[in-house]
Parts: structure tokens; sequence; C-alpha cells
């Protein structure tokens, strides 16, 4: 926008100036040239009448060369073309090129003209001559401008050198304020792009010097920061309060449910069947919002971590063991025969990697085993979880982190996914100092790489 307001100015700007100095030297040149013009055409009147005097006293030839003497001067030059084709101009210097030019191009009357001759600029009139009813041939009367015209083109010259300039000086001044007038606005911009829900409370926008419809502008975005911010919030209490009040009625619902199972002897197949059904789909409901209360909390800032020095190694292994038996799943383990020390949360890094077992359980092929590789690294620890999937479209890939986003609405409805898994991995990931990232091809699986820092 800078650049294309600072073009925009400079250009009208120039067209203006440009505009302006064009006609200045077009008025110019003609204010040039009417004044010799008057003067040549003044010649041309009276020229006659000094004849006619000068030949009351003389013969009429000799009349005629000494009123042609009379009116020549160093820039003026007067000669009469005879009906015979001769010239009669006298003390004509030979070597003045430009003027005997000049005097052979002559032929007819003309009203006057400029006439460039190299590098020479004549004004010249041309008109019948008659003294005494007599024609003597054709007057004409040429103005030397020469130098007249080096002065003006050197003038315009330099005005074009000093417009010049003061384009290029005008344009950095108009750039420069441009720049600073578009400040606010870039700084409105920034917070745009940097802002986060966790930031809504405390960002703000504070503008000095800036013009009173972008201070307004300011002021209309903090005001809805604060709404947003408010709103944020209350959904937040609004989602914990929920997962909260909802979780105790369903875990004691749970509780009846797997006690009447137990009762194998008075239960029919279809009951059993009913009964199972409705255990599961309560086990899949309290870890929905138990995911929801960690999401909640960690949104307050409220959620748990105890972070404390731990082997790598012995945790990934417990972890393939249950899931090897919950999800009836190949699980292999490659690691250094050395242990990898990390620090991080026992409990909440064992969730992580459930989770991340899980996901690659329900969107991989079952006939394939699930890789977990672990690499350490000077100041890190890595931990690599591979399946043999379908794979995430590469403009996706940014975007499975967010919570309830689901690649392919049915297949997630499918397998009872909700969306909120792996945005579960990434919360607890980041509030253990780590990262969590995902290298996906289509057809060929995905790769999620769990990475913390180093205990060692």
């Amino acid at each position: 926008m800078q650049v294309r307001l600072t073009i925009g100015i400079t250009a009208a700007f120039a067209v203006g100036v440009g505009t302006i100095a064009m006609w200045t030297t077009w008025q110019m040149q003609q204010i040039l040239i009417d004044g010799n013009k008057q003067n040549i055409e003044q010649i041309a009147e009276r020229l006659p009448g000094d004849v006619e005097v000068y030949s009351e006293m003389y013969s009429l030839e000799i009349g005629l060369q000494k009123a042609i003497a009379n009116r020549t001067t160093g820039k003026t030059l007067v000669w009469v073309k005879r009906n015979d084709g001769a010239n009669s101009v006298k003390n004509l210097v030979p070597s003045d090129k430009a003027a005997i030019t000049l005097m052979s191009l002559m032929r007819s009357p003309l009203s006057t003209r400029v006439y460039e001759i190299g590098d020479r600029y004549f004004v010249v009139c041309g008109k019948f001559l008659q003294v005494k009813g007599q024609r003597l041939g054709l007057l004409f009367v040429a103005q030397d401008i020469s130098y007249e015209q080096q002065m003006f083109s050197s003038l315009v010259r330099n005005l074009g050198i000093v417009s010049l300039i003061a384009l290029i000086i005008i344009t950095i001044a108009i750039a420069i304020y441009i720049k600073k007038s578009l400040q606010p606005l870039r700084r409105i911009s920034q917070l745009a792009e940097t802002i986060s829900v966790n930031d809504l409370s405390q960002a703000r926008l504070h503008l000095h010097r800036a013009p009173t419809e972008v201070k307004e502008l300011a002021r209309t975005c903090d005001m809805m920061l604060d709404r947003l911010s408010e709103a944020w919030e209350q959904q937040r209490q609004f989602v914990g309060n929920v997962s909260h009040e909802l979780r105790t009625p369903l875990t004691i619902v749970q509780g009846y449910l797997q006690s009447v199972l137990k009762r194998e002897t008075n239960l029919t197949p279809p009951q059993r069947e009913a009964l199972e059904t409705a255990a599961m789909e309560a086990e899949s409901t309290i870890r929905l919002l138990q995911d929801l209360l960690d999401l909640a909390r960690a949104d307050a800032g409220y959620l748990h971590i105890q972070i404390e020095p731990l082997v790598l190694n012995d945790l990934v292994i417990e972890v393939a063991a249950m899931a090897m038996q919950y999800r009836s799943r190949i699980i292999t383990l490659e690691t250094s025969h050395e242990q990898i020390l990390v620090k991080a949360d026992h409990s909440r890094l064992k969730q992580v990697l459930l989770n991340l077992i899980d996901n690659a359980v329900k969107y991989s092929d079952p006939h394939f085993a699930i890789a977990l590789v672990l690499e350490s690294k000077a100041e890190s620890a890595i931990i690599h979880v591979c399946d043999r999937g379908l794979g995430i479209p590469l403009q996706q890939q940014h975007l499975i982190f967010e919570r309830f986003y689901r690649v392919d609405e049915v297949r997630n409805r499918s397998t009872g996914g909700c969306g909120l898994g792996l945005s579960i991995v990434k919360t607890l990931v980041d509030s253990m100092g780590g990262s969590v990232t995902v290298r996906s091809t289509l057809g060929e699986g995905s790769t999620f790489t769990v990475t913390l820092p180093s205990a060692a």
C-alpha cells in the first residue's frame, strides 16, 4: 500500500508539474517568437516608405540599397529577391553560410515563420515590395534569434534538471510521510497476525500521534478485543463447568453398567450386547469430557504439569505393552541400548503417546505394525510414531492439531473420533516445553514426531 500510494501521488505530481512546465515552455517560446516577429513585420512595413524617401534623392536602385543597408543590423537581415531572381543584398559576409542558405530557400511570399539552419535560428517574413506603384520584387526580413534560442534551450534544460531533482526529493518526502502515516495501520496488522486466544485480555493498541480516523479505528479494535476476550472466557468457563458436571454422573452410570455386566447368568445375549454398547459409549463420552476439561484447564492456566527427569525407554516400552494389550495391534520399538533421559510429566507423556498410538490404530492398515522410534540428540529426545495408513493431505497437515478438526468427516464418524485427541497432544507437549509435528504422504502413511527437552 505504501508503494502504491507513493507511486500514485508521485505520478500525479509529475503529470501535473510536467503539464505546467510544457505549457510554460510553449508560452515562453511564443513570447520569444512574437517579440521578434513584431520587429521584422515593422521593418517590412516601413521599408517601402524608406525606399521612396531615398529614391527622391537618388535613383530607385540606390534608394533601395540605402534603405536595406539602413535597416540591416548584426542580427537583422533584409533583402529583396528581384523579379529576375537576383538578391539585392550588400555587405553579406561570404562565410555566413546559414544566411546564404536561408536566402536561397525564400522564393515566395510567406507568413512569419521560424527556420532552423544548422545550429542557427531565424524568424522570417516575406511580402511583395511595391514602391510608387511599381513591384520591385519579394521583400524578406529575417531576424537571427540563435542566441535567444540557445539561452531558452539552456533555461529549459536547467528547468528540467531542477524539476527532476525536485521530483526525487518530493518522492522521498512523500514516501517518508506515507510510511509514518501507515505505521499505526501496520501495528494493527501485526497485532491481528500475532494475537492468540491467550493474548486477548492483554492485547491492546497504543497509538501516539496517529490521525484521528486511525485512533478511532484503534479504539474500535480494542473494544472488539474486549468483547472477544469476554466471549472466550465465558465459553471456556462453560466448557469446563459442563465437562466437570457431566463427568461425575457418567462415571456413576458406567460403574452401574459394569456391575450389571458382571451378572452373566441373568443376562440374555441381546441385553448383554445393549449394556456393552451403553458402557462403551459412556466410556467414550467420559474420555471426551476429560479431554475438554484438560483443554479448559490448559486455557485457564490451571493444567497441572509435574516436570521431572524420567527414562524415556522404560516409558515407551510400558506404553507399547499397554497399547498391544488393549488394541490388539503389533507395535515395534526401535531404540538404542543406552538410556534416554527427558524432562517431562510421566502421566501426561504417557497420555500423549497413547493418543498418538490410538490415532495410528484408527487410521492405518490393520495388517501393518505401528512403529515407535526413539532418537537422542544433544539437547533433545525425539519420539516418532509411524503408521502405514491413508495419509493426510498436505494442505490439511497444519490444521490437524486444531480442536474438533477432522480430515474426513465420514471416516471419523465410523471410527468414533471427535477431533480432540491431537489437540490434547499438542497442548500437553507444549506444556512440557516440547513440540509435535507431522509428516505425511497420501497412500503411504503418517509420522508424528514429539520432541522433548533432554535431561542428560
